[in-house]
This record gives C-alpha cells, structure tokens and sequence, in this order.
C-alpha cells in the first residue's frame, strides 16, 4: 500500500468527499458538497481532514467542538468515511488521531462518536483504538416546516 498522507481538507476535494459520502447512504452532489466544504472550512471550530495515497483521497473525517450547557465542550467526530478498498489498512485510525490531535490543540480533553446501530462493523473499529461504549440512544428527528401551518397557535412563554 502507498504511504497515507493525512491533511486539511481543501475545496478541491469537494468531488472525492462527496463520492465518499455517498457510499455512506448520503449522496450528495460535488457542488453542495463544494458549498459545505466552503462554509465549514472556515469555521474554526471544525476540522475536516482527508487521508490520501498515491494521489487520492480515499477517506474523510470531520470534526466539531460542541459546547452543551450540561457538559460542556467537547469534542464530536460527526463524519468518519474510509473507501471500501482501503479499510482495514490504518486510515481510519490515523483520521481518527488527526481529530483527536485538533481537539487537544482547542484545549478539549473528550472526544466522543454516535455510530449507527446500521453499521455495526464500524463499532468494534472504534472499540480497538480505544473508545468504549456508554450510552445507547435513539435519534429522533422531525422535519421544520419553512411556514408552519397557520391552525397552530404560535409558541408562547408563561407569564411569571
């Protein structure tokens, strides 16, 4: 295998990011992947690095410092891919260090990752380098509608 080079991410990445996140089950196009790299690669509380051999980019990770009233700030992987041919060779390991080096450099002493009960491959991935299992959850969601409906009564404070 040829040596993984690990770097910041760059616009110019936008095309290969996208392609890797759509074997995730996130396709996206190469121009709104462009336009999220742009806004994120300038906030300096995110880092998105990409590993690269012979010439390509063959994962991506992203990184964010979250800052939650009850615990703190933190550090969250919200993105780990690694092309099919190329797990199992250390890429993932060594994207993981490089999130894990941004956030000691921001003073963040915990890095944590949510991992998708669908993808239970990836569990054991993290388990070897050194993470542990804590606390199962179940995202819930809901879609904000631009304009809610007009039947329901606007959110309102109590009077104290």
């Amino acid at each position: 295998m040829s040596e993984i080079i690990i770097r910041p991410a760059g616009i110019d990445d936008s095309e290969r990011v996208a392609e890797l996140s759509g074997t995730l089950g996130y396709p996206v196009s190469c121009e709104t992947m462009r336009e999220r790299l742009s806004r994120f690669l300038a906030l300096e509380t995110h880092s998105i690095v990409v590993a690269e051999t012979a010439g390509q980019v063959v994962g991506w990770t992203h990184g964010a410092e979250q800052e939650l009233l009850e615990m703190g700030s933190r550090c969250e992987i919200v993105g780990l891919v690694v092309g099919e041919g190329q797990r199992g060779l250390g890429v993932g390991r060594r994207l993981v260090e490089a999130i894990e080096q941004w956030a000691r450099g921001r003073g963040l002493n915990e890095v944590f990752v949510r991992s998708n009960v669908v993808r239970p491959e990836s569990h054991p991935f993290y388990e070897r380098i050194g993470y542990a299992r804590y606390k199962p959850s179940t995202r819930i969601g809901r879609r904000c509608p631009r304009n809610p409906p007009a039947s329901r009564p606007p959110f309102t404070l109590p009077h104290r």
